[in-house]
């Protein structure tokens, strides 16, 4: 793969978390915005994330604490569509 998280990242998830990883590319013949595939979702929950004041810049000095406060934020969206 010739972009940034191709290559040795695929092979240590793959590896690490038995999990296959997909990048997707923009074409190479394109200058302009080209719409690819499922990246909106990635997108869409950064965007949900940036709705909690405490992940809207990283606050935090452990990761751990971070990736705390994204369970938690992720919890809060998962209750309120329950409701």
């Amino acid at each position: 793969m010739g972009s940034a998280y191709g290559g040795r990242l695929v092979a240590w998830i793959a590896e690490r978390f038995k999990f296959c990883l997909t990048v997707v590319l923009r074409p190479k013949e394109t200058k302009r915005f080209v719409l690819l595939p499922r990246r909106w979702v990635v997108e869409r929950t950064f965007g949900w994330l940036n709705h909690s004041r405490r992940l809207s810049k990283s606050y935090e000095r452990l990761i751990r604490t971070e990736e705390i406060l994204i369970y938690i934020a992720m919890t809060r969206i998962m209750l309120e569509r329950l409701a």
